[in-house]
This record gives structure tokens, sequence and C-alpha cells, in this order.
């Protein structure tokens, strides 16, 4: 099977599964739980912090996270552009 065959089958089930599961919060909660307390353990390592101030931090260390990605993310458009460039 070729890697675009694999590719195209995988679609498939991805697409069938998602079409057989009704509640979608459920599915991705222990996943969305595990990325957000990654943010809480990089910002309280040892958990000393009072929960509000950790959760604060947290949320600060996400959105840095995320503003980030978004700026990789615009970079490599940047240059994709000059590369199609004449």
């Amino acid at each position: 099977m070729t890697p675009q065959q694999r590719r195209r089958r995988a679609r498939i089930a991805a697409h069938a599964s998602w079409a057989n599961t009704s509640d979608r919060t459920a599915r991705t909660s222990s996943g969305t739980k595990a990325f957000l307390e990654r943010f809480e353990r990089q910002v309280d390592p040892d958990g000393a912090l009072p929960d509000e101030v950790r959760a604060a931090m947290a949320k600060h260390a996400r959105t840095a996270y995320m503003l980030q990605l978004a700026e990789r993310s615009a970079a490599a458009r940047r240059r994709r552009a000059r590369s199609q460039d004449p």
C-alpha cells in the first residue's frame, strides 16, 4: 500500500469514528485535561502555589504558548510565500 493510500484510509477511519461519536467533549476530555495540566506543572512544578495563583499563571503560560505557535505559523507562511515568488 502506498503512503497516499494509507493516509486516505486513515482519514476515512478518523471521519467514520467521529461520525459515530455523539459526545465530542467526553471523547476529548482526557487529552484536554492533560494539555491544561501541562501549564500548571510548568509554572508550579512543586505544587506549592495557591490554586488561584497557579491557575492565573498557567493561563498566561498557555496564552504565551499559543502566541508562540501563531508566530511560528506566520513565519512559515512568509517563508512559503517567498519561496513561491518568481
